[in-house]
């Protein structure tokens, strides 16, 4: 290294403006990103992405020894949202242009009725999936607990209202010969936003929202909340008879969640979110808690300032699981089967993409003790490259995903033949 003590008066100026030269021309080497002129978002590279699913099942040792067969069980759907099993084993799937689609005998021969379920509400949406901008028509989809007996289906969807405004709503409908009948919009948010539902095991319907002010409980954005199968809230939600707080909020301070599922055995209900650039989170929702965003983070700002210095989470509901970088959390599952029991117990989360890289999108299983402290996860079909939007068991007790893409696909993971 160069010892400026060991020049001259007369050559020292020389030598620090060299040397300040090439400091310049290193730091001018780090190449300029693209932004997004609309946006304000880094420009995603296209290297990796919109990569064909295979024709044929592929095989895939795992980590825990659970050598794994995954199919193709259709190719036919366009970038489908969520998915939910009928008591026959039959499989409806939203998909974001706004249809309900009909899957027979998933696990078989499965046949997809051509023909999109009648009766479902009119929807917006516009922009590519997982591009700035973009907005879903239909989004997620649950049955109602007690579905044997009043066969209710409930939808979130994004709702025109003409002049170019929208917003989203709870639609419930009955399932009548294969098509849905007495539909009607049973909770209304006063701004669009993207969401998940599902029902917890004390029968209410928990809804996620994204949106503006998640730190103001006297707003909708940003909010998990609680309402009962008929959109009215219920009297013990935690701000009800609160002064200056919506009475349908259960917690606050998130940022966009897509995934919502019961614990099997506490029957608490699990949330995951995105965080801006890193800092993904699965929380256990906890009535009238806040879980800090924006005001805590372990992300990046997409421009690449933390979004808090020191990330962190201190004075705010922590949560149990974080990725950095993003994976873009979506969808999530506890797995409860027999089928593949190496797996029992463990949570599965699907990846839109990793660290901002479209192409990169995967399955994520996460290994708890009995405390629920995480121990282990591990990354599988990445080898697909697919953007994997939903995650569920099926009653079988395999694994069933949606792929999200203009050639959308459900994937079944199996056991391998021995």
């Amino acid at each position: 290294m160069l010892n400026p003590r060991s020049f001259g008066p007369a050559i020292l100026p020389i030598v620090l403006s060299i040397v300040a030269t090439l400091g310049v021309q290193v730091l001018s080497a780090q190449q300029k990103v693209a932004m997004d002129p609309n946006f304000h978002i880094p420009v995603a590279p296209t290297g990796l992405a919109a990569r064909p699913l295979p024709d044929h099942p592929v095989e895939f040792d795992t980590a825990e020894g659970q050598k794994i067969r995954v199919v193709v069980v259709t190719k036919a759907l366009e970038y489908p949202w969520a998915l939910a099993f009928l008591p026959d084993g039959s499989m409806l799937v939203t998909e974001r242009t706004g249809r309900l689609r009909l899957l027979r005998d998933p696990g078989g021969k499965a046949v997809l009725d051509p023909k999109p379920i009648a009766g479902g509400p009119v929807s917006y949406w516009a922009g590519e999936s997982g591009g700035p901008g973009a907005v879903h028509g239909y989004m997620d989809i649950a049955l109602h607990p007690r579905f044997a007996e009043n066969h209710w289906i409930y939808i979130t969807y994004t709702k025109p209202l003409g002049e170019k405004k929208t917003t989203t709503a709870i639609a419930r409908g009955r399932w009548d010969s294969g098509a849905l009948t007495d539909v009607k919009d049973i909770f209304v948010l006063p701004e669009a936003s993207t969401s998940r539902i599902a029902f917890g095991r004390d029968g209410m319907l928990y809804m996620t929202t994204t949106g503006r002010d998640p730190q103001d409980p006297n707003t909708l954005g940003g909010k998990v909340l609680r309402l009962r199968d008929d959109g009215t809230v219920p009297p013990d939600n935690p701000f009800v008879g609160q002064a200056g707080h919506r009475p349908e909020v259960y917690t606050l301070g998130h940022r966009s969640a897509l995934g919502l599922a019961v614990h099997p055995g506490t029957g608490e209900m699990w949330e995951n979110e995105n965080g801006p650039n890193g800092g993904d989170e699965i929380n256990i929702l906890k009535p009238g808690l806040n879980y800090g965003w924006p005001l805590v983070s372990y992300g990046r700002t997409y421009q690449g300032p933390w979004q808090v210095s020191p990330p962190g989470h201190v004075g705010f509901e922590p949560p149990v699981v974080i990725w950095i970088p993003a994976i873009a959390v979506s969808g999530m599952t506890f797995y409860t089967g027999d089928k593949l029991p190496k797996w029992k117990g463990d949570v599965f989360v699907g990846s839109l993409r990793e660290g901002e890289i479209p192409g990169t999108g995967h399955l994520e299983r996460i290994l708890f003790n009995e405390k629920m402290e995480e121990l282990r996860r591990e990354s599988l079909l990445r080898e697909f490259r697919q953007r994997i939007r939903e995650v569920r068991q099926g009653p079988d007790g395999l694994l069933y995903l949606l792929t999200d893409a203009k050639e959308g696909a459900v994937l079944r993971i199996e056991p391998a033949p021995q």
